[in-house]
């Protein structure tokens, strides 16, 4: 491969980790709206001092989503680098500023899940301009509220992204990235919301009356939590409110359960599940109903995107780098509304790093470097 990309990506280095201090100091939990747009007008800012067009699908209460583009009028099948910049870490959660760095890393929210990725995007699409790449438009997709499974815009954004990429050759979702893995299957998630209804009595008379509301949620709760299949179905209670006083047999229970799962066959299967469980009663008086709160599409297995990891390992070779091996993962990402579009994608080549979702996030910093590298391989071979 023609070693100035390369270079180029050295040379900008630096200012590219400025880039990534600067928006992941911008704090962006997916509720906060007004963060979340902040950091897509940073990279719409920057798209724009590069001469590039840049178009906002606005959203009333979600963050907006940014589509930039960079070589619009070639002739080219486009490719498409995306991620998301909203976090699930709240405001103040890493002190401040919310950045740091120590030795080879680098810490703050979203640093790998997703921004890291992102700003690898950002400094490969400046290293592939200034060394005069027209080969194909090139398309760099900011999603806006990921982290819930595009719940607060009813879907609308991840609608928004799989329409905008219809087209492209490749679909490169930019998620943390483990050494020499690409991701081509993720889990689909579901979450339940139980509301068991009993009937209230005071303490003192429990024995003979009244319908223990949260007794009956327990009940259901231990038959969930049986569900552990790493491989397959599993199943966490994590939340659950009820009652109103210490020496009241409580009348209402409510309680959510988040289930993973890998295939159509396993959703059906836990749908089919829960209904069974929300109308089997384990204490005289009560009643439950189960209701879906949430959920997003697994990645499932798609010899369309094994072609195109295996058209990647091929770019990745002539560029002399690395090639990717298959891999699953079991949280949800964009990816697999991506992959049920048809359009060929491959999962969590972004920054690498860890403890992600937790106060000690972190990704390695010459990791933003290496998947750049990476991109613009995937980009001028691909």
């Amino acid at each position: 491969m023609h070693n100035k990309y390369f270079e180029t990506i050295d040379a900008l280095y630096d200012e590219y980790v400025k880039f990534w201090q600067d928006v992941c100091n911008i704090e962006s939990p997916t509720e906060y709206k007004t963060g979340v747009d902040a950091v897509g007008d940073y990279f719409a800012e920057w798209a724009k001092k590069h001469g590039w067009s840049v178009e906002i699908y606005k959203q009333e209460k979600s963050g907006n989503v940014v589509c930039i583009t960079m070589n619009g009028d070639s002739k080219g099948q486009p490719i498409c680098f995306s991620g998301h910049i909203d976090t699930v870490h709240p405001i103040g959660s890493f002190g401040t500023p919310a950045v740091r760095t120590d030795g080879d890393r680098i810490y703050g929210p979203g640093v790998t899940d997703c921004k890291g990725g992102l700003v690898a995007a950002a400094l490969a699409m400046d290293a592939l301009s200034k060394c005069g790449y027209e080969k194909r438009p090139v398309m760099l997709i900011l999603q806006s509220d990921e982290e819930n499974g595009s719940k607060m815009s009813n879907k609308a954004t991840i609608k928004y992204i799989c329409e905008r990429a219809k087209d492209v050759v490749a679909f490169l979702n930019l998620e943390g990235h483990s050494m020499g893995k690409a991701c081509t299957e993720r889990k689909g998630i579901v979450t339940f919301c139980f509301k068991v209804k009993g009937k209230a009595a005071h303490s003192s008379r429990c024995a003979v009356e009244g319908a223990s509301a949260i007794r009956e949620a327990a009940y259901k709760i231990i038959e969930l939590e049986k569900i552990k299949d790493n491989d397959g179905l599993t199943c966490n209670c994590g939340l659950i409110k009820g009652g109103t006083a210490v020496n009241s047999v409580p009348d209402e229970c409510e309680f959510y359960a988040n289930v993973r799962y890998a295939t159509r066959e396993q959703y059906d299967l836990i749908c089919e599940q829960v209904k069974k469980l929300a109308n089997t009663s384990f204490v005289e008086g009560c009643t439950c109903t189960a209701e879906i709160s949430s959920q997003r599409l697994a990645m499932e297995y798609s010899e369309r995107n094994m072609e195109l990891l295996s058209n990647i390992n091929t770019a990745l070779k002539n560029a002399g780098l690395q090639g990717l091996e298959p891999s699953k993962r079991t949280g949800g990402s964009d990816a697999a509304d991506v992959t049920a579009c048809g359009i060929p994608c491959i999962d969590s080549i972004g920054v690498t790093g860890g403890n992600i979702h937790s106060i000690n996030e972190f990704a390695q910093l010459d990791s933003l470097r290496q998947s750049a590298k990476r991109l613009v391989a995937i980009a001028e071979y691909i």
